[in-house]
């Protein structure tokens, strides 16, 4: 039956798309329509069609990408997140504002027709604009995959033409806002930078230790336990055998443990730590108040340290160890209210923050960092309470305050990724918590970071403020006041809470401080600029 279009329909056209266009349409048209008949690939482009309707071919190319790990699954994120805005746009804008009646089913050969014919608005091809926007979005993350992906999106923006679905001037328009938006995405949402670090200062001369022997080197064997992995202290006793080893139990102290090492007859010159963040940071305060060089060696979960400081592997500080080679990087201190000094390596926190990072990071390997932040943000932020802060004298509510050691490259309120090692400074990061919809800009923040969450904070009805406020600092002063749930608890490096100030009656101040080259720690540094 021959479908008629509406006059309106017919008349916008006309008056929106030049007449050279559709002139250049009605040829194209006529050149498909009258190409020699081909069975097999009339059907091939047809199913292909078909499996293009509400993205369901491109939703299986993504979860096989993310499945896939690495690069892939970021190009699936950004591939899916494109395709969702451009077929929006193109469906529920481009449509209604420009329009357009469809090619004449009758001018369209029989076995090419679609099994339903689409009755709605031409301008622009919505399957076009779904397919660019994937392919583009894959491709602005791995090269590779987007030159697997961009042929097959072409295929189906031409099968459109073959098919009689629509016009020339349609697959182009759409092709092209597919491509912007995610390109435009891009811009808006960047992907992570690949920082190198950097450290200004020269190497540290550290005692250099073939066989191991004037190590003292702990080892937690319940940190970050993986199967795979092999025995960190076989492989320990078996490259530094004159080392000494020992195994963390539980109720060891590590601080006593080494004091009564130092008054031994033979005083280890240095202290090893094969852990997580926690145990390391907890060593390293050792290390720094009896002047030794600290070993790290990555044993746990995530072991930020270690990446930061250039030990990605136990044969890297291995290695380190008997060369001799180190770097002297920047720590952080933490004093709540009189108490002594805690050294932080990575961050120190209040609020949100330590229990976002702990629910990211067990599904980060699983499902990936984008994923898992948006679920770790929910989880959090469907619980958590506001906190009443003075910051540097400056109150605010907020859902979180953290403070990193070293100016970082993230753009989240995570920061984990420093730029230099020594720096200086610190990284002070506030999510704030006021305005309308505070826990959905809260979550925007959290999951998707500064760009994202700036671009919420521009829209009407909401705060000039920034959701996320970040500035750097050689110290910060944060107050924290004490609420009907109590004051909520301090914690550093993710492991190590401070815990004696949920009691206070009148809350309490917590002091964060840089120290400059605080620390002796080895490292080959491969990534770093000397």
């Amino acid at each position: 039956m021959l479908r008629l279009a509406h006059p309106f329909i017919s008349w916008r056209r006309a008056r929106v798309m030049p007449r050279w266009v559709r002139r250049i349409d009605s040829r194209v048209s006529r050149a498909v329509n009258g190409h020699t008949h081909l069975p097999e690939l009339d059907r091939s482009l047809t199913r292909l069609s078909h499996a293009a309707d509400r993205s369901r071919l491109w939703v299986a190319i993504a979860v096989v990408l993310y499945l896939s790990g690495g690069a892939r699954r970021r190009a699936a994120v950004r591939g899916v997140g494109s395709l969702i805005v451009g077929s929006a746009l193109a469906n529920l804008v481009g449509k209604r504002v420009f329009g357009g009646d469809r090619p004449l089913l009758k001018d369209v050969p029989v076995p090419r027709r679609l099994r339903k014919h689409p009755t709605s608005a031409s301008f622009p091809s919505g399957h076009s604009a779904s397919a660019a926007a994937f392919a583009t979005g894959v491709a602005l993350e791995s090269t590779r995959a987007g030159a697997l992906v961009a042929p097959l999106a072409a295929t189906v923006a031409y099968s459109r033409l073959h098919t009689g679905a629509h016009w020339l001037s349609d697959v182009v328009g759409g092709a092209a806002l597919g491509a912007g938006v995610a390109v435009a995405g891009r811009m808006l949402l960047p992907a992570p930078p690949h920082v190198e670090l950097t450290h200004s200062g020269p190497p540290a001369a550290l005692p250099a230790l073939p066989d191991g022997a004037g190590a003292l080197i702990f080892v937690n064997p319940h940190s970050g336990i993986d199967p795979r992995r092999p025995d960190p202290q076989t492989l320990l006793r078996e490259a530094l055998p004159a080392a000494r080893i020992h195994a963390l139990q539980e109720g060891d102290d590590i601080a006593q443990l080494v004091r009564e090492a130092m008054g031994s007859e033979h005083p280890p010159r240095v202290v090893g730590v094969c852990g997580g963040d926690g145990t390391v940071s907890a060593t390293a305060d050792v290390a720094r108040s009896v002047g030794l060089p600290l070993l790290v060696l990555p044993g746990g979960t995530f072991n930020h340290f270690a990446r930061t400081a250039g030990v990605p592997t136990i044969e890297d500080g291995i290695a380190a160890l008997q060369a001799g080679r180190g770097l002297r990087v920047d720590v952080a201190e933490l004093r709540v209210d009189d108490g002594g000094a805690m050294t932080v390596l990575n961050a120190a926190s209040v609020g949100v923050y330590p229990d976002f990072v702990a629910e990211r990071e067990t599904m980060e390997k699983r499902l990936g960092k984008p994923v898992a932040a948006l679920i770790a943000g929910v989880r959090v932020l469907a619980r958590a309470p506001t906190i009443d802060v003075l910051v540097d004298g400056r109150r605010a509510r907020v859902w979180s305050v953290a403070v990193a050691a070293g100016e970082n490259s993230s753009a989240s309120m995570v920061p984990l990724q420093r730029r230099q090692l020594d720096d200086g400074v610190l990284d002070v990061r506030v999510l704030h918590a006021f305005g309308r919809f505070p826990r959905i800009r809260g979550l925007v923040a959290l999951a998707f970071g500064q760009r994202a969450s700036a671009l919420l904070d521009r829209m009407p009805l909401h705060s000039r403020l920034a959701t996320i406020e970040s500035f750097t600092a050689r110290e910060v002063r944060v107050e924290v006041v004490r609420s009907d749930d109590g004051a909520p608890v301090f914690a550093h490096d993710g492991e190590v809470i401070v815990g004696s100030a949920r009691n206070s009656p009148r809350g309490y101040t917590a002091s964060v401080k840089a120290v400059p080259r605080g620390l002796n720690v080895y490292s080959l540094g491969p990534a770093l600029e000397q």
